[in-house]
C-alpha cells in the first residue's frame, strides 16, 4: 500500500501559456490557431458518466491523428486540458480523458490516492474507462485512423497498461509515469510503440523497477524508447511541481529543460508513428 500511495504522486493543475510561432498549422508544429474549438462532452463507461474535453482546429475538415491525454491522480483538471489544447494547436484531434467519472478532481494526496488506487488494482476497470473515451473520440468526423495516447504520472501508468493490453494505438507516451502494472502478454498483443520520458532523479521509481519494466518489454521484442532526463524529478513537466512538492513535503520539482526536451521527444515520436 505504501508504494500505491506514492506512485500516483503528481502535481496540481496550473494554467500555462502556450507560445505562438509562425510555422504552418500541421501536426508536429505548435502554433496559435484562431479556429481552435473546445468542447466539454459526456460519455458513459461502467454506467458512470464521464466528462471529457475535446479540442481541435475547426478551420479544417480534414481527418487527422487523434491523441488522448490521461490525467494525473488529481483528476481531469486544467493541466491535461492545457496539454490537449497544445496538441490541437499542433494539428491533432485531442481529448483529455476522464478516468474517474463525473469530472471528479481533488487537491490533496490523501483523496487522490483513494481515487487512483482502484485503477492500479483493477486494470479491467481502467481499460473499460479508457476504451469508452477512445470509442467516443472516434465518432468525430475529424478522427483519422491513427491514435496515440499520452499520460502524466498516474496517466502514464494507464497508457502503458493500455498498450500492454493490446489497445489499437499507434503509440503511447508516458511522462514521469509509474512503470509497474501489467506485464506485456506477448508481441502480437502489443500493437503500440512506446516512449517513456523519465526523470533520472525520480525518487518514486527504483532502478529495479526500471530494469523489470525494460526486461519485460525486451522479452517480447517490443518497440520502445526509454529516455532519461538529467536531474529531473517526478512531475518534472509541470511548472507548479516545486510549490506542490514543498506544500506536501514530496520530492517533486519542475525542470524546464526536461519539460522542453521531453515534449520535443514526443513530437519526434509522433512524426514517426503518424507517417
Amino acid at each position: 500500500m505504501r508504494i500505491q500511495n506514492l506512485i500516483g504522486v503528481c502535481t496540481a493543475a496550473v494554467a500555462l501559456s502556450i507560445s505562438s510561432c509562425k510555422n504552418e498549422d500541421k501536426p508536429g508544429t505548435e502554433t496559435k490557431t484562431p479556429g481552435i474549438k473546445e468542447e466539454n462532452i459526456t460519455y458513459t463507461a461502467d454506467s458512470v458518466t464521464m466528462n471529457g474535453y475535446v479540442v481541435y482546429d475547426s478551420g479544417s475538415t480534414e481527418k487527422r491523428p487523434v491523441v488522448l491525454v490521461v490525467h494525473e491522480w488529481w483528476g481531469q483538471n486544467d493541466y491535461p486540458r492545457m496539454r490537449a489544447k497544445q496538441l490541437a494547436e499542433m494539428g491533432y484531434l485531442a481529448m483529455a480523458v476522464d478516468m474517474y467519472g463525473d469530472g471528479k478532481t481533488v487537491d490533496n494526496p490523501t483523496d487522490a490516492g483513494k481515487l487512483a488506487g482502484p485503477f492500479y488494482q483493477n486494470i479491467s476497470m481502467a481499460k473499460a474507462r479508457f476504451d469508452a473515451a477512445l470509442a467516443k473520440i472516434k465518432t468525430y468526423p475529424q478522427a483519422g485512423d491513427k491514435v496515440a495516447a499520452i499520460g502524466y504520472c498516474f496517466g502514464g501508468s494507464m497508457v502503458l497498461n493500455m498498450a500492454k493490453l493490446g489497445d489499437d494505438l499507434a503509440g503511447v507516451v508516458s511522462f514521469h509515469g509509474v512503470l509497474g502494472g501489467n506485464p506485456p502478454a506477448n508481441k502480437d498483443l502489443l500493437k503500440a510503440r512506446i516512449l517513456v520520458c523519465h526523470g533520472s532523479a525520480d525518487k518514486f521509481t527504483a532502478q529495479k523497477d526500471i530494469d523489470i519494466f525494460r526486461k519485460q518489454l525486451d522479452s517480447i521484442q517490443a518497440s520502445y524508447t526509454f529516455k532519461e532526463y538529467p536531474n529531473a524529478t517526478h512531475a518534472f513537466t509541470n511548472p507548479n511541481a516545486t510549490a506542490v512538492g514543498q506544500r506536501f513535503d514530496i520530492p517533486i520539482a519542475y525542470n524546464a529543460a526536461a519539460d522542453s526536451a521531453s515534449w520535443k521527444d514526443m513530437k519526434d515520436f509522433f512524426a514517426t508513428i503518424f507517417k
